[in-house]
């Protein structure tokens, strides 16, 4: 069965870069309304980001964030049903507190519970708080994540843990109880280092590609990866709905969020991966109306909507889809009421 999410906008802006898009302001009881809203129409998970620094500019995108964990713990209690999947940054939490943390999420959510788990990538984030080591490249982060995770796990299953490693020392490290059902584990990432950790660990990988045809190869290629430990694997990847009555007026609700597209914070988000200022101006003066979005993006009335859907999935053979919206208050119930039992009629799956 493919699965059907939404990521939860935890940062002002959500995720559209632009003066003239809804402008969701990262509170609470938004992120709430959301999280109901997705569970009513069906959707199979909720899952939010973890963000420390926005990336300015006249909409001061992401400058306002809540935080990923407090927040899914809360959601939780506010659902009854759809995963609750929340963002941990390795480089920022020790695993024995992380181990402690999902193992309380685990109750809460009575099993729902799943770890998106991030090596901390974007330098800015980090330096404000002390916390980057310049001297790690990145594949060190890779290498620092696996020893990490591999701690979380034996904390989640082992009454005593002692390890002396590289990066971390456990002595007679306790951490009770152990999750009842041990929450999901995914990861981002299309890196030769990232795809072999998703591989090794992860029981989903979110995936990223230029195009329909370089998608199916990541996601063949990761499943391969994954075979060869002896595991399976789901993956995903995050598709914009920009959805109305019609195509025509889907397309000028596409434009109209892309004419006010944020190029200072466009440029800021793309310093932030350690571009070069001359290169994050210039690829930021390509196509405007794309520019605004940060993920690929569908535009048009249901039915149409539903067919691209459909087509991202059987061209790739993705396993699962995360949703953004422009606006989650206005866009989740129309989306579940007009395309989501089409998706589901297409694979046989009941809405």
């Amino acid at each position: 069965m493919t699965e059907y999410g939404t990521f939860l906008p935890i940062g002002n802006g959500g995720w559209i870069m632009s003066e003239t898009a809804p402008h969701p302001q990262a509170t609470y009881e938004y992120n709430r309304a959301a999280a109901v809203a997705a569970e009513e129409i069906g959707l199979d998970f909720i899952m939010s980001m973890a963000k420390w620094r926005g990336y300015g500019g006249r909409t001061d995108h992401w400058g306002r964030t809540l935080e990923s964990m407090t927040m899914m713990a809360a959601l939780a209690e506010a659902t009854e049903r759809v995963k609750v999947w929340a963002t941990v940054h390795t480089n920022l939490f020790h695993p024995a507190l992380v181990a402690k943390m999902f193992a309380t999420l685990d109750q809460i959510s009575c099993g729902r519970s799943g770890m998106n788990v991030v090596v901390g990538a974007y330098e800015h984030e980090f330096s404000q708080m002390g916390q980057w080591r310049s001297d790690f490249t990145h594949d060190d982060r890779y290498r620092y994540t696996r020893e990490w995770f591999e701690l979380v796990e034996a904390l989640w299953t082992q009454d005593s843990v002692t390890a002396h490693g590289e990066f971390f020392t456990l002595d007679d490290c306790q951490s009770r109880p152990h999750p009842a059902v041990r929450p999901t584990v995914i990861s981002a990432g299309r890196s030769p280092a990232g795809k072999a950790f998703q591989a090794a660990h992860c029981d989903g990988s979110f995936l990223t590609a230029p195009d329909l045809p370089g998608l199916r190869e990541a996601v063949e290629e990761v499943k391969a990866l994954a075979a060869g430990h002896g595991r399976t694997i789901r993956t995903y990847a995050m598709l914009t709905v920009v959805l109305a009555e019609t195509d025509a007026a889907a397309r000028a609700r596409f434009m109209e969020y892309g004419r006010g597209y944020d190029a200072e914070a466009i440029t800021g988000m793309k310093l932030s991966w350690g571009l070069p200022l001359e290169r994050a101006i210039s690829m930021t003066a390509g196509d405007e109306a794309h520019e605004a979005f940060q993920t690929a993006v569908v535009v048009g009335g249901p039915r149409s909507t539903t067919e691209q859907v459909l087509d991202l999935v059987g061209s790739t053979g993705l396993d699962g889809v995360m949703l953004v919206f422009p606006d989650y208050l206005q866009d989740l119930r129309p989306f579940g009421e007009l395309v989501l039992p089409g998706l589901r009629a297409a694979e046989g799956t009941p809405s």
